[in-house]
């Protein structure tokens, strides 16, 4: 049977954070005397630090705002908490016999912490984070490195993700992408960048596993 997988984001998918990241992000623009809305900043989060200051068109200490962003957050960490619904996920899609990768644009040690509020690291089997990558989302380099990381087949992989930013890297790496509203991003917008399938939360997809495309996906490689 083909090793089967589904590469799965952190940020605004399995944990509620991207509106504590587009705090951070604004404090830290501050600290350095500049600005940007905050409509503007989240809808930019999920991309990586560099180019997400280079969409709002920043100029400046890049390394240093993002430094000042980290610390920001740090502070907002304990706020963050994991979506109803995420560690079941993750154990239900191994229940599959699917192969349970995290694919994110954090550095390994804040994800280090965002895993322990979702509690479901029983159900992975591969971590990929900023730090394996040259460049972040949307570029597809997470997920082109998830798939050498753990060996899957690219036509028996599927994406989650909560942003514009998660299905067009999905889209550049040839990987369909299952969409979740919880990052801010509305059916539509998930659906016009390309998503195969939407759903509102962790909960709902969870809830609908076996008739989602993922299920159809496991079912697909047994038959190979």
């Amino acid at each position: 049977m083909p090793n089967a997988g589904v590469l799965v984001d952190v940020d605004g998918t399995l944990v509620d954070s991207n509106y504590h990241h587009t705090l951070a992000w604004s404090r830290a623009l501050r600290d350095h005397d500049q600005h940007a809305r905050l409509a503007a900043i989240h809808r930019l989060v999920g991309m990586g630090s560099s180019e997400l200051l280079t969409e709002l068109g920043i100029r400046g200490d890049h390394d240093a705002i993002t430094c000042s962003w980290r610390t920001h957050f740090d502070r907002l960490l304990p706020e963050v908490v994991a979506f109803a619904g995420a560690a079941e996920l993750l154990r239900g899609m191994q229940a599959l016999g699917l192969t349970v990768v995290l694919a994110t644009s954090s550095p390994e040690d804040l994800l280090d912490a965002l895993r322990a509020k979702i509690d479901g690291d029983d159900a992975v089997d591969v971590v990929v984070a900023a730090d394996d990558v040259e460049q972040a989302k949307p570029h597809p380099d997470i997920f082109e490195t998830a798939l050498e990381q753990s060996g899957l087949d690219r036509e028996c992989a599927i994406v989650v993700g909560d942003s514009v930013w998660d299905v067009e890297a999905a889209s550049r790496a040839s990987l369909p992408c299952i969409g979740v509203e919880t990052g801010g991003f509305s059916r539509l917008e998930l659906e016009q960048a390309g998503a195969v399938q939407v759903c509102v939360e962790p909960l709902d997809l969870l809830a609908h596993l076996d008739t989602s495309r993922i299920s159809a996906l496991a079912a697909s490689a047994r038959c190979r």
